[in-house]
């Protein structure tokens, strides 16, 4: 009788485990690009905040802001702000696209259990916001209709203030706030599609869809050229806005179709080479002028005592600063709690606490949002657009107080995630694995130790001559006496 098997026991999956290094590369690319993005935003914002509140320049800012142009006959004269909000955010949403599409095919999202560490923490990084808007609101009396506003992260300005507080923040934290975004975006996305359209034109709706399947029919018989689908892009676009539908949609969409798989042979897909130029576009070209034409609000003491009196204004400020946190680190802890997931064991529980305090910085999306959700209450649509900036300047300042308490731990985690004894050109931490990578080592070791041999027989003969010497010249001492 054949002896029973012993069962194999399932590894405990660790949450926040140390990335490939393929993945890792590619999270230091995207976030080298967005952290550049972010310092632009930022100081886009600011040259909006100044420009709208410095009195001589607040006419100008409106006068430009609402500057007209583009052909009124196919429904495209729109003003300044409008081409920012609809047209520049479309790239950065096609980026969105791209990111969420590689991430299900070749990134983390691929695995359905790696996967759901993002998904679920990004779920109640949105429900839970949500939430504390609406009840900030049924309690005191306010419009329930911005309760989308403080769901949305801000991915460009949350990594530019992780670079510059969180420098050796370990790659799996980057990596998950990265996707955590993707994921957040992804939702926000729908949100937009499905409760801020009001009135669908049919017809151009479906020249949009027939536009969007042009576009995939062309990537599937593997057409290039660039003279096609930009026109195409922009054809597709025009529709989309004109359907009703919010314009970014058919960004996000597009991004979607591209291939994000590599090919026997191909260094990168056709996904990731677009991204990478498209990407520097959208995060240091559409996104700050975005931030320029939306963050210009007038702000003053008194205005910002209201955002702390009135219930819109406030369920913003509470649900990015304390919704998004509770939200994304009790998501996060309940999938460790629940499934086989456990925190790795080079983390604790504050780190992931102080990267959801910083996913309360919702800036883009959430102007975005803001102006859709009050469009036809300029004072309150201001007024929540003052309550986005004061909620995601907390957040941030929470964050770099939590980051900065953490960054002695994690710098020493970065450097031995770098370290590359062997000169190898690949960290130590990625070879553990590979015998040649020993055997390198074993190599390393015995010059060092004949090295070492070497120094040692050195100053053994340095001391046993300065012995000979002293002992002579006692002896010599000792005859003349």
């Amino acid at each position: 009788m054949a002896a029973p098997r012993t069962p194999i026991p399932t590894p405990t999956r660790k949450v926040f485990g140390r990335l490939s290094l393929p993945e890792r590369n590619f999270v230091a690319d995207a976030l080298r690009t967005e952290t550049v993005g972010g310092v632009l935003l930022l100081v886009a914002a600011v040259t909006a905040l100044l420009w709208a509140n410095v009195p001589m320049l607040h006419d100008s800012y409106e006068t430009v802001g609402h500057f007209h142009l583009g052909p009124e006959t196919l429904g495209l004269n729109l003003s300044l702000e409008h081409w920012a909000a609809d047209g520049l955010l479309a790239i950065f949403f096609f980026v969105a696209g791209i990111e969420l599409k590689r991430e299900l095919v070749a990134g983390d999202l691929r695995d359905p259990k790696a996967a759901a560490l993002p998904v679920v923490a990004a779920l109640c990084g949105m429900v839970v916001p949500a939430l504390v808007y609406l009840l900030t609101n049924l309690t005191g009396g306010g419009s329930t209709d911005g309760w989308a506003v403080p769901t949305a992260t801000d991915i460009a300005f949350a990594l530019a203030v992780l670079a510059v507080i969180g420098t050796s923040l370990p790659s799996a934290l980057r990596a998950f706030l990265l996707t955590l975004a993707v994921v957040d975006d992804l939702f926000a996305i729908l949100i937009i599609a499905v409760f801020f359209t009001s009135e669908i034109n049919f017809a151009a709706l479906g020249g949009a869809a027939a536009g969007l399947a042009v576009f995939w029919l062309l990537l599937r018989k593997g057409v290039r050229g660039w003279y096609l689908y930009v026109p195409l892009a922009l054809v597709i676009w025009g529709l989309m806005y004109n359907s009703g539908v919010h314009a970014t949609i058919a960004g996000v969409a597009m991004g979607l179709m591209l291939r994000c798989h590599r090919h026997e042979g191909e260094e990168h897909s056709p996904g990731e080479h677009i991204e990478h130029l498209v990407r520097p576009l959208s995060a240091g070209l559409a996104v700050p002028l975005f931030a320029l034409f939306s963050a210009g609000v007038t702000v003053s003491g008194g205005a910002l005592g209201d955002v702390f009196t009135q219930p819109e204004t406030l369920g913003v400020v509470l649900g990015l600063v304390v919704g998004k946190t509770v939200g994304i680190f009790g998501g996060t802890w309940l999938t460790a709690r629940f499934t086989r997931a456990s925190l790795s064991d080079d983390l604790e529980w504050a780190d992931v606490f102080a990267v959801a305090a910083l996913a309360g910085i919702g800036f883009t999306v959430s102007l975005l949002i803001g102006e859709l959700a009050f469009e036809g209450d300029a004072a309150l649509s201001d007024e929540v657009k003052a309550a986005v900036l004061l909620g995601s300047l907390i957040a941030a300042v929470l964050a770099t107080v939590l980051l900065k308490i953490r960054n002695t731990k994690y710098r020493r985690m970065v450097e031995e995630e770098e370290r590359d004894d062997d000169a190898s050109g690949i960290p130590d931490i990625y070879e553990q694995d590979e015998p040649e990578y020993h055997l390198r080592m074993a190599i390393l070791y015995d010059r060092k130790a004949a090295e070492h041999r070497r120094i040692a027989k050195e100053k053994a003969a340095a001391r046993h001559a300065l012995a000979e010497v002293a002992g002579g010249a006692g002896e010599g001492e000792h005859r003349r006496a």
